[in-house]
């Protein structure tokens, strides 16, 4: 079972990395620590014991040099016997010429050399040593003490005492094998408690990758849930928002390529079928030869007119239009507006009521006459005959504020989110008069100049388009 699991790993998948790598910071701390701790209290019970035999030695080399000034080497066996009685515990006497007095251990007789066991050498020279060794009698791990016997400062002899390290060796053997234990269990649950950290973050990372991969492939409106309360949240959220807006503008570029294709055809369908009858002899006819021709000048015109604003549209949508910026009096430019459109008011038998501060901005005074002259056109196709066009203009704190107000016929509610829009034709019957992207230039134009443009109406009182523009 453990071999197919094993088998079935991605070993370069985000999860086995996350795992291995959590895994394993987690068992090289656990293990630091528990050398470190081991290797501490071996050193801690080590310096114990080395202290209690500092102070043994110290407290037993005092009754021998009482005993050795007497010469009684009889009372120093006693001594010995009785410091050394525990079995754990060794307690000798040395002569300055390194020959054994007195011993806790009777079989000492058959060490013929003392110099050579550790510590002997040093203690007749005066030294004080202390360490570890084999036994003199066993080959036990010993902690010893040796230390020179001094008396009105003449060396008297060397009292060496030892005391077997076998108890405590099971006793840390123990806490070895009960640290490595519970190293083992820190190990598992380690594995177990990575295994669900990695899972809870490659888990959502793997859904957001397939999720961005269907985006790719043009899945646009799907939703990700990602249901925890971190980063990984957020980011699921601002995915699930690109996606709506892909879905968004991917509806609008199916719209804006239907509603291209509608507006091209028809006046090339228009041309088409008056060359067909042009063809077919009315080019004959004089009365219908100028009227077929004027036909074909006027979609032509049309179609000309369509595909300047759509590439007008795009530059300023891809934002390759470089805005001039020059300082624009406010009362010149819409004077320049009024006169562009003074002639087409004067047919209609309309006129203008102005109220223009003396206020100056900073703008492309040509990009900003085209807006205003796309919002006049549209107010002109829609008032009425003998009405008035108001333009109001005046600054409002760091801003300059256009209002265009007509007496037309008014916006429905309904059409007013979307008359900014590229096609959109509120009037389905104005809507071969007007390629509709008018007001969508002008938007795009405000935009750029870091400006909004709003519109508001009420059924029969016309419509009012609001222009904010800041003054820097």
């Amino acid at each position: 079972m453990w071999l197919k699991r094993l088998g079935a790993i991605r070993w370069n998948s985000l999860h086995t990395k996350l795992l291995v790598t959590y895994w394993l910071l987690t068992v090289l701390g656990t293990s630091l620590m528990a050398g470190f701790l081991l290797r501490s209290l071996s050193a801690y019970f080590m310096q114990m014991r080395q202290t209690d035999l500092e102070n043994w030695t110290t407290a037993i080399s005092e009754s021998v040099a009482d005993e050795l000034e007497r010469e009684n080497v009889q009372r120093v066996q006693q001594l010995m016997e009785r410091h050394g009685k525990p079995e754990t515990v060794t307690v000798r006497v040395l002569s300055p010429k390194g020959q054994l007095l007195a011993s806790s251990a009777y079989e000492d007789h058959h060490i013929t050399n003392w110099l050579v066991v550790p510590g002997v050498r040093e203690a007749l020279q005066n030294q004080m040593v202390q360490g570890t060794a084999k036994g003199v009698l066993a080959n036990d791990d010993r902690l010893y003490v040796a230390r020179p016997i001094r008396r009105n400062g003449q060396l008297l002899g060397v009292l060496r005492m030892s005391v077997t390290l076998e108890q405590f060796q099971r006793q840390f053997s123990f806490l070895w094998w009960t640290v490595m234990g519970a190293l083992l269990l820190t190990m598992l649950l380690c594995a177990v408690i990575s295994d669900r950290l990695a899972r809870s973050f490659s888990i959502p990372i793997q859904t957001m990758r397939n999720f961005a991969i269907r985006l790719g492939s043009g899945h646009f409106g799907d939703k990700l849930s990602i249901r925890q309360s971190n980063e990984l949240d957020e980011l699921a959220i601002e995915l699930n928002r690109m996606s709506e807006r892909l879905a968004s503008l991917d509806q609008e570029r199916r719209t804006f390529l239907a509603n291209v294709s509608h507006e091209l055809r028809t006046p090339i369908s228009n041309i088409q079928v008056t060359v067909e009858a042009l063809q077919n002899g009315a080019v004959e006819e004089p009365h219908l030869r100028d009227r077929f021709f004027e036909s074909i000048e006027d979609e032509t015109r049309r179609l000309a007119r369509l595909i300047h604003d759509l590439l007008d549209l795009g530059r300023l949508e891809a934002g390759a239009t470089l805005l001039e910026q020059q300082t624009i009096d406010l009362q010149q430019l819409i004077d320049r507006a009024v006169r562009a459109v003074e002639t087409r008011m004067q047919m209609r038998q309309m006129s203008f009521r102005l109220n223009i501060a003396k206020v100056s901005l900073i703008g492309d005074p040509e990009r900003l006459l085209q807006a205003l002259l796309n919002i006049l056109d549209n107010a002109i196709k829609h008032s009425r005959e003998d009405s008035q066009v108001f333009i109001a203009g005046a600054r409002e704190g760091q801003q300059v504020v256009i209002t265009i107000q007509d007496q037309g016929p008014g916006i429905e509610q309904t059409a007013l989110p979307r008359i900014f829009e590229q096609f959109y034709t509120g009037d389905p019957s104005r809507k071969g008069s007007s390629t509709g992207l008018g007001l969508a230039i002008s938007q795009r134009i405000i935009q750029a100049h870091q400006g909004t443009i709003t519109a508001s109406s009420s059924v029969g009182q016309g419509a009012e388009f609001t222009i904010c523009l800041p003054l820097k």
